[in-house]
């Protein structure tokens, strides 16, 4: 299947579901809380897409049972909502996808309940900073390969892995498509970015090795190999004749996310 160049009108489509997905997220840092579940951070997500006309483009994709994706400490993504408490120290990604007349926006984070460890925020600011280098090598001309080399460049650098098997992708119509944009590799490599192009980042950085296993049980829910933390963050990006278009760029600062310092001085 062909990598889709979308047209100006597409693109003022899809800007408006990510709008609402980036919306949504601060929402849910408003709300999070120590002592919540992670059904309740769906609950919220799934009232917050609906009343928007819009649907959340996780319900049912492939037989997914939640509105959101919740990924908690070691759990790498699509995790499930459910019964689970957020507890004190506990990091958890938020995924979340939005569909409005056609097409989706994608988008998560990495948000701290309550007072981070050493470890946790490792994980979290190296994603974060990642995120930020992948998309600074989105431009016309540019290759695939030079956003996965850029991040596996700084996360090994921070002495953490970045996960090979679960990558960033196209994004329109369709909740996946062309391309598959990797979170390491050689610069120089893969397909040439072309304006009118839309695509995931979305690096996960595991404290340990980049192994991971997918739950027998659930056939969902991706842990870390060795257990341990694992923290993402993502955006939907637009390549532009001038460079890139962050479609899901937030409206203002992440709630228990962004604003790290009032976070740990509580």
């Amino acid at each position: 299947m062909p990598i889709e160049i979308h047209s100006q009108k597409e693109v003022d489509a899809i800007r408006t579901s990510c709008r609402m997905a980036a919306e949504t997220l601060m929402l849910v840092g408003e709300k999070l809380r120590a002592g919540m579940t992670t059904e309740e951070i769906n609950a919220i997500v799934h009232e917050d897409t609906v009343r928007r006309d819009a649907y959340p483009s996780p319900l049912n994709y492939h037989g997914f049972p939640k509105s959101v994706c919740t990924s908690v400490n070691d759990v790498v993504c699509h995790g499930i909502p459910g019964s689970e408490v957020l507890k004190n120290g506990d990091i958890v990604n938020v995924d979340v996808t939005t569909l409005y007349k056609g097409f989706h926006g994608d988008t998560s984070a990495t948000f701290y309940v309550g007072t981070p460890s050493a470890e946790a925020r490792l994980a979290t600011e190296t994603a974060r900073k990642a995120l930020e280098l992948g998309i600074a090598e989105v431009k016309e001309g540019a290759r695939l390969g030079d956003i996965g080399a850029a991040i596996q460049e700084y996360v090994e650098a921070q002495g953490c892995s970045v996960v090979r098997d679960f990558v960033g992708h196209g994004i329109g119509r369709k909740f996946h498509e062309p391309p598959q944009v990797k979170h390491y590799g050689k610069r120089g490599t893969g397909d040439r970015m072309k304006a009118g192009m839309v695509f995931t980042i979305e690096p996960m950085v595991n404290i340990g090795g980049w192994e991971v296993d997918v739950d027998p049980t659930d056939k969902w829910t991706v842990r870390t190999a060795d257990g341990s933390l694992s923290a993402q963050f993502e955006h939907t990006i637009l390549v532009t004749r001038t460079g890139c278009e962050v479609l899901t760029k937030r409206p203002g600062t992440l709630r228990m996310s962004e604003n790290v310092a009032s976070i740990l001085a509580m």
